[in-house]
């Protein structure tokens, strides 16, 4: 679908996406909840009379139930308020269910294709030495101690969904019967399976791990030391902001289940797509220290240039704190369906009113206004040219993911292809960078 022919009448609001703001903010005023319940709990214990440790709640146990905390109430609201389950897209009817055990030979064929694919999941964990190192050891101690319970729970959870769903023959389906050397079996379908789980499989692992990192510094934040200097505070803030963002994100790897219209319609069929993704996350990240794309050598953050200027330092740091929270926004208006390389709805609320990548341009934004990769404290002034040079690539890298999400996206749902035609008319950041385009490449 040619992503240059825009609907002829748009709309001055954008058409209905398939998730409420509603959903986000309920889950962040339920991980709200347990942040502040985690803070205060010396507090609590005293006030109680409680027979139980004074200490602050910190660890990667308070900071997994985060997870739940916020997953509950978004899961509750999707299902009680905005009845989701309800969704044709779910391909789910609840009217005359079929007999419990009809059709049992599907069902332990979709069984083996969906524990097939975990098997390979596990192999990859196994081959790739990084996921026993450093934080992906806690991601991996999670992982392991799901398998078991998880296979379990897919047994009665796959009887129960082939009472009622309209197309029993899913993607996982044609994988266990391709294994089996099934007639009917369809490759294309156990692909485009497999590369849903992939994406699970790669985001789930690198998500979890730095769950804990996040949540344990924003709990354990020392106000007396924060809020004397807008660098610390605009730090916490900021740091408190990202730790929305993985918890939130988190919770849409995790909970891609059918009945909450949160499963995995498509991923990413191109593989410029996933290269362009991939390369943003580890093991592969390219704008690491050390990396081909590291802007940082020689450097300092903003706070170092800025001491000594007051004033300048609170607006400043006001200015990338406001970054952030739209950042934090657009993964919020995902409310549980959050995840990279997949389709699993069009989501039209938020900052993404504004522009088409909301998180992309915040998060730009954001490294220049926090790095300032042209000052240098080391080395002469090319240096700070170079690490300017190298956070524009880092740019160009982030303006090719979006353009490959835009091309899977514009093939597969009529809702973002009227999106997208009204942001191209509407949105005022799209709009606006529109007109930088003409004036900086204009036409012949």
């Amino acid at each position: 679908m040619a992503a240059d022919r825009p609907l002829a009448r748009c709309s001055s609001a954008p058409p209905a996406g398939d998730v409420s703001p509603w959903v986000g903010l309920v889950g962040l005023c339920g991980l709200g909840c347990w942040l502040a319940l985690c803070r205060f709990w010396p507090q609590v214990v005293d006030g109680l009379g409680l027979a139980a440790p004074r200490a602050v709640m910190n660890g990667p146990d308070a900071a997994l139930l985060g997870l739940l905390c916020a997953a509950l109430p978004m899961a509750a609201w999707q299902l009680l308020v905005d009845k989701v389950h309800r969704r044709p897209s779910t391909g789910l009817q609840w009217q005359a269910p079929r007999r419990w055990g009809e059709g049992r030979g599907d069902s332990a064929v979709k069984l083996l294709g969906l524990w097939s694919a975990w098997a390979l999941i596990g192999a990859a964990y196994w081959l790739g030495r990084w996921y026993g190192q450093g934080p992906y050891l806690f991601a991996m101690r999670v992982i392991g101690a799901a398998v078991v319970p998880l296979m379990l729970l897919s047994i009665p959870y796959v009887l129960w969904l082939d009472r009622h769903l309209v197309e029993r023959r899913c993607g996982a389906w044609h994988l266990g019967a391709l294994l089996l050397g099934r007639a009917g079996a369809c490759r294309a379908e156990a692909l485009k399976f497999l590369r849903g789980w992939a994406v699970k499989g790669f985001f789930s692992a690198f998500m979890l791990s730095i769950v804990p990192g996040g949540f344990a510094e924003v709990v354990s934040v020392d106000w007396g030391l924060v809020r004397a200097e807008p660098a610390r505070l605009a730090g916490w803030l900021t740091a408190f902001l990202f730790m929305v963002d993985v918890q939130i994100g988190t919770v849409g790897y995790l909970f891609t289940l059918r009945p909450l219209d949160a499963h995995i319609r498509s991923a990413n069929p191109h593989l410029d797509g996933w290269l362009a993704a991939l390369i943003c996350y580890p093991p592969f990240v390219l704008m690491n220290a050390g990396g081909p794309l590291d802007y940082h050598a020689g450097g300092a953050d903003w706070g170092f240039w800025l001491a000594g200027r007051p004033a300048l330092a609170w607006g400043w740091g006001a200015a990338l704190v406001g970054l952030t929270a739209i950042y934090a926004a657009a993964t919020l208006a995902f409310g549980i369906r959050f995840s990279n390389l997949t389709w699993r709805g069009t989501i039209t609320c938020g900052p993404y009113r504004w522009c088409r990548h909301p998180a992309y341009l915040s998060k730009n934004l954001f490294w220049w206004g926090a790095s300032l990769p042209f000052l240098v404290r080391h080395g002469d002034a090319a240096e700070g040219w170079r690490n300017a040079a190298l956070l524009g690539l880092t740019g160009a890298v982030y303006w090719w993911r979006a353009k490959t999400e835009e091309r899977h996206l514009l093939a597969e749902d009529p809702t973002y292809r009227a999106y997208w035609a009204w942001s191209e008319a509407h949105a005022p950041v799209t709009r606006a960078l529109k007109q930088l385009r003409r004036v900086l490449f204009p036409r012949g």
